[in-house]
C-alpha cells in the first residue's frame, strides 16, 4: 500500500521499479540446497583434511604403535606427547581455577558498578555450580593441547525435566488439587475407603451418604527450568568452512551430533519426520578421529527393534545467507536432520554460541598448532633410538648362536633357561656370537632430543623441580630464571585461552541470562544468599581477563601484598584513616587477597566485609597557629582572673578573722578592766553604754562586710558572663606553647 497524497508520477515510477526488480524471497528448497552444500564441504574439510592429523595426534598421545614394528625386535613407544600435555595441563588448570576470577566484567558507566560485580559473581556461579566447569575446561584444554583446538558450546536450555513421584493416603481435596496442576500427569491411581470410618447416613433423604475415599497416586511431574548449559564438544562434531579465520567471521559454522529419535521428539520435532530420517548405523563409526579416541565404541550392528532408539544425524548450522531477499546476508540458525540434511528449523540469530581454544593460533587461519604437533616427530625419533638401545642390550645379553647342523640337540640350544645343558656330539659344535652393548653411545642423542622438546614446549625437569641433578650447584637466580622461562610458555597459552575462548564464553553467558532469565534467582555466594536479577544489567559490559604473563608465582605475589599491607598500615598510622592515599576498604581488600592467594577463598571467616553504609568518623579540623595562640591567651587571662579572685577571697577571710580576734581581745580587756575598777573603787560600773558602743562598731563592720561581699558577687557575675560568651565560640584543643 502506498501513502495518500503522493505525486502520481512518483507512484508510477515506484510501481515500475517493483515490476522490474521484484523482492524475491529464497525458497525452502534453495535454502536446503545451500545448507546441504556447506555441510558437505565442511564435513570433507574436517574429516579428511583436519581429522587425519588430529587422529594421529590422539594415537601418539595414547602411545599407539607406529605400524612399522618388526617381530623379534623392540616395539617400545616413547610417550613424549603425553608427558608434555600432562606437564602443561595441571599448571593451566590451576591458573583458571585459582583464587581469583579469571574473567570479570567492567562497568560501562558509574551506574553499572554494582551490576558488574553481581554479573561477575553470577556468571562464575553458573559456570562452576550450574555446570561442571572444571570438567568442561579440562576436556576443552586437553583437546586444544592434543588436537589443535578445543570447543565449548553454550546455550539457554529450556528442556523439560520429568520426575516420577508417588503419594499415599490422599484425601479428595488433595487429589483434586493434584489433578488441577497443569504440570502433573497422573500415571496410576488406587482408590479405597477411608479406614476406621463408618458409612454416614443422609437423614434428610433417608439414604446412605457416599463413603469418604482415600487415594494412592503415582504421577509424572514436568518441571521447566531455564538454565545456561555449557558443554565441551568432541572436536569431530564441530564443523566450519575451510576459508574461515575465526568463528565470528565464518560463513558457516555447525555442530553435528547423533541423537536418538526419542531425544529429537523431546526437542519438539515431529515423530514421523524424525523416523523417516533415522539411519541404521552411527554416523561416527567410520570417522577416523572418533575411532582413534574411542576404538571400542564402534558398533557394527544393533539388534534393538525399538525405533525410538535409532540414531539420526542432527546438524545445528549457523549460516550467513540472504533468506529474505534484501541483498544482505544475515546470520541464521538452521537445524537439519538425516543424511539428506532436511531443514526442520530456520530462525535469525545474532551470535554463534561456540567458544574455541587454540594454544598456538596461526594468524589469518582458524586451525593453528598445538604441543602435540611439535612433539610427535620427537616421540617417533626417541622411540626408534630407544628401540635400538634395547635391541643392542638384548643382543648383548642373549647373543645369537651358531651350531653345526646335526651335531647338537636343537631343543637344548633353543632352551633359554639359566644353566641349562646343551648336548653336543663333539666339542665346539655350538658357538655364541658375542656382540658388545653399544647403546650407551645413543644416550647423548636422547638428551639432545629432550633439549629440543624443552625449547619447543618450555617443559623441563628443572622447571618442574623433579630432577635434583638439574638444580645441583645452581644459584637461586639461575633456578628462578629457568622456572620463569618455562612458566612463560604456559602463561602465554593461558593468556591466549583467556583472551579468546574465555572472553567469548563469558560474554555469551552474560548475554544469555540477560535476554532469557525472566525472574530473580536466589543463589548462594560467600555463605550468603543473594538474589540475582540480570534483567537490568548491561549485556555489553566489557570482559576483563585477569591472567597476566610475568606476574610471578603465588609466593612472589603474596610477598608483594605483604609489603603493600605494611605500607598501608604505616600510612594510616601517620596520616589517619581519612588520608588521601589509602582507605580502610583498600586495606581490607589487601588482607582478603592475601588469604585468597593462600588458598582460602572465603575470607569472611577471618575478616568481615565492610558494610555498604560504613563511614569513617570525621576528625575535627586541626586549629591554626593563630587559634592556638588566642586559646592560650584566653586561658592565661582566665587563670589570672581566677587567681585574683582567690587572693581577694583570702584577704577578706584574713580581715574578718583579724577583726574578730581584735574585737574578742577588746571585749576581754574591757571585762577585766571593769572588774578591776569595781574592786578598786568598790562601785558598780554600768557596762550597757560600753556594750552599745561595741555593738555599734560591730554593726558598722557587718555593713562594710556586706558591701564587700556584694562587690565580690558582682565581680563573679561578670566572670560568669565572660565564660558563657567563650563557651559559645568553637572549642579549641588545649595545647602547650
Amino acid at each position: 500500500m502506498y501513502e495518500e497524497n503522493v505525486d502520481p508520477m512518483l507512484m508510477a515510477e515506484m510501481i515500475q521499479q517493483e515490476i522490474e526488480n521484484p523482492d524475491e524471497k529464497m525458497t525452502e528448497e534453495e535454502l536446503q540446497g545451500i545448507v546441504s552444500s556447506e555441510i558437505s564441504d565442511a564435513t570433507t574439510f574436517i574429516d579428511e583434511d583436519i581429522g587425519g592429523i588430529r587422529a594421529m595426534a590422539t594415537e601418539y598421545y595414547q602411545g599407539q604403535p607406529f605400524g612399522d614394528e618388526e617381530d623379534g625386535r623392540s616395539q617400545v613407544v616413547s610417550m613424549d606427547v603425553r608427558d608434555t600435555v600432562q606437564g602443561m595441563l595441571p599448571s593451566i588448570m590451576r591458573v583458571f581455577f585459582g583464587p581469583e576470577n579469571v574473567v570479570e566484567f567492567e562497568p560501562n558507566g558509574p551506574e553499572d558498578v554494582a551490576s558488574a560485580k553481581q554479573a561477575t559473581d553470577y556468571c562464575n556461579f553458573i559456570f562452576k555450580r550450574d555446570n561442571p566447569g572444571f570438567s568442561i575446561l579440562h576436556s576443552a584444554f586437553k583437546d586444544a593441547l592434543i588436537r589443535k583446538v578445543g570447543f565449548i558450546k553454550y546455550w539457554w536450555d529450556e528442556s523439560v525435566e520429568v520426575k516420577a513421584e508417588s503419594f499415599t493416603g490422599l484425601d479428595e481435596g488433595s487429589m483434586i488439587l493434584l489433578t488441577q496442576d497443569p504440570d502433573v500427569e497422573i500415571s496410576a491411581v488406587r482408590e479405597y475407603p477411608m479406614p476406621g470410618i463408618q458409612q454416614p447416613m443422609n437423614e434428610a433423604m433417608g439414604i446412605m451418604a457416599p463413603m469418604p475415599m482415600m487415594y494412592d497416586v503415582e504421577i509424572k511431574r514436568r518441571t521447566k527450568k531455564g538454565r545456561v548449559k555449557i558443554e565441551a564438544l568432541p572436536p569431530e562434531e564441530f564443523l566450519i568452512d575451510r576459508r574461515a579465520k575465526s568463528i565470528d567471521d565464518a560463513t558457516f559454522v555447525g555442530h553435528r551430533t547423533m541423537k536418538t529419535v526419542s531425544e529429537l521428539v523431546a526437542m519438539g520435532y515431529e515423530y514421523d519426520d524424525v523416523v523417516d530420517q533415522a539411519g541404521e548405523g552411527y554416523e561416527f563409526d567410520t570417522n577416523q578421529e572418533y575411532q582413534a579416541r574411542n576404538p571400542l565404541a564402534v558398533v557394527r550392528g544393533s539388534s534393538n527393534p525399538d525405533p525410538t532408539t535409532r540414531h539420526v544425524l542432527y546438524v545445528e548450522a549457523y549460516q550467513k545467507v540472504d533468506f529474505d531477499g534484501d541483498g544482505i546476508a544475515e546470520l541464521r540458525r538452521i537445524c537439519t536432520i538425516g543424511q539428506s540434511h532436511k531443514v526442520v528449523k530456520n530462525e535469525i540469530v545474532d551470535e554463534r554460541q561456540f567458544a574455541a581454544f587454540c594454544p598456538d593460533p596461526e594468524p589469518h587461519t582458524f586451525f593453528g598448532m598445538c604441543p602435540a604437533d611439535v612433539t610427535m616427530d620427537i616421540q617417533r625419533i626417541k622411540s626408534n633410538v630407544t628401540r635400538g638401545i634395547l635391541d643392542s642390550l638384548s643382543q648383548s645379553i642373549h647373543p645369537r648362536t651358531a651350531i653345526v647342523e646335526g651335531q647338537a640337540n636343537m631343543e637344548d640350544v633353543l632352551n633359554t633357561e639359566v644353566g641349562a645343558i646343551i648336548r653336543m656330539r663333539a666339542p665346539g659344535m655350538v658357538q655364541p656370537f658375542n656382540i658388545p652393548f653399544v647403546g650407551q653411545q645413543a644416550f647423548p642423542m636422547l638428551d639432545y632430543l629432550d633439549d629440543i622438546k624443552q625449547n619447543r614446549t618450555g617443559i623441563s625437569k628443572a622447571a618442574a623441580g623433579l630432577d635434583a641433578d638439574a638444580l645441583q650447584s645452581t644459584t637461586k637466580a639461575a633456578v628462578n630464571a629457568t622456572i620463569n622461562a618455562a612458566h612463560q610458555h604456559i602463561e602465554m597459552i593461558c593468556r591466549i585461552f583467556a583472551e579468546t575462548g574465555m572472553r567469548k564464553l563469558f560474554s555469551g553467558i552474560l548475554k544469555l541470562v540477560v535476554e532469557n532469565q525472566d525472574k530473580p534467582r536466589m543463589v548462594r555466594l560467600s555463605n550468603n544468599f543473594v538474589p540475582m536479577d540480570p534483567r537490568s544489567w548491561d549485556a555489553k559490559m566489557d570482559v576483563v581477563v585477569n591472567v597476566g604473563v610475568g606476574d610471578g608465582t603465588v609466593s612472589d605475589r603474596l610477598n608483594m601484598l605483604t609489603m603493600v599491607a605494611g605500607k598501608q598500615e604505616q600510612i594510616m598510622q601517620l596520616a589517619g584513616f581519612d588520608n588521601p592515599v589509602v582507605s580502610v576498604p583498600q586495606y581490607t581488600n589487601t588482607l582478603a587477597k592475601m588469604l585468597e592467594l593462600g588458598g582460602i577463598k572465603d575470607s569472611q571467616n577471618y575478616f568481615n566485609r565492610l558494610p555498604a553504609e560504613f563511614k569513617l568518623p570525621k576528625n575535627e579540623p586541626k586549629p591554626t597557629p593563630e587559634e592556638i595562640l588566642a586559646n592560650v591567651q584566653a586561658q592565661s587571662i582566665q587563670a589570672d582572673i581566677q587567681k585574683k579572685a582567690a587572693e581577694l577571697e583570702l584577704e577578706r577571710d584574713k580581715m574578718i578573722r583579724a577583726d574578730d580576734r581584735e574585737r574578742d581581745r577588746i571585749e576581754q580587756d574591757g571585762i577585766l578592766r571593769r572588774y578591776d575598777l569595781e574592786l578598786k573603787y568598790s562601785t558598780q560600773i554600768q557596762s550597757a553604754e560600753i556594750n552599745a558602743a561595741i555593738e555599734r562598731d560591730r554593726e558598722a563592720e557587718k555593713q562594710r562586710q556586706q558591701a564587700d561581699q556584694a562587690a565580690i558577687d558582682a565581680y563573679n557575675q561578670q566572670q560568669a558572663y565572660i565564660q558563657s560568651v567563650q563557651a559559645q565560640q568553637p572549642e579549641i584543643p588545649n595545647q602547650g606553647m
